[in-house]
């Protein structure tokens, strides 16, 4: 009962916790062709599996959100051990209540309901051309630019957003961004 609690008890804020098999995790970010210009945010991060991957293997810079407290301290723990701490960072906290403008990649294995929740943030936050991969869960009314079908992976791309303040550019990588 205490195993299931721990699992699932982030369903309230949108997904239960079920790591992305690593080669998804690949595909993901080879299908947003991340790039060492890049900030990858992965909203739900979970271990840091992605943002880790994103630092080390593409070299870009990398935030991850989580509202667990035990995943956020893994996921911590996981980016010392893995070296990546000058790349990738996770913050402690709920994804809807984080400012993402500086992000050029979102991530997400998440609900298909909590996706469409994050629509108008996403639109009112992120720049056109920021990318969106998806795992599973699509958005509705949202067309995806590319997809492996096979992989259940879904690319999206922000066409326009109703602000374009950007408040932290990739040089100023810190501790606000």
């Amino acid at each position: 009962m205490v195993y299931v609690i721990w699992k699932y008890w982030t369903l309230l804020l949108g997904a239960g916790y079920d790591p992305t098999p690593m080669d998804t995790v690949h595909r993901m970010l080879e299908l947003a062709q991340v790039s060492d210009k890049d900030i990858v945010y992965d909203l739900g991060s979970g271990d840091g599996r992605i943002i880790i991957s994103a630092a080390r293997i593409y070299h870009a810079r990398a935030i991850g959100i989580e509202a667990d407290p035990f995943r956020y301290l893994f996921s911590w723990v996981n980016i010392i051990v893995s070296g990546q701490i000058k790349r990738a960072r996770v913050k402690f906290g709920n994804f809807f209540s984080q400012d993402i403008s500086n992000a050029t990649v979102i991530t997400l294995f998440l609900f298909k309901p909590t996706n469409n929740r994050l629509k108008d943030k996403f639109m009112q936050e992120l720049k056109p051309g920021t990318r969106i991969v998806t795992y599973i869960w699509t958005f509705d009314d949202w067309q995806d630019q590319t997809s492996v079908p096979e992989q259940r992976i879904y690319l999206y791309k922000i066409e326009k957003a109703m602000d374009d303040d950007v408040s932290c550019a990739q040089e100023n990588f810190s501790e606000n961004c």
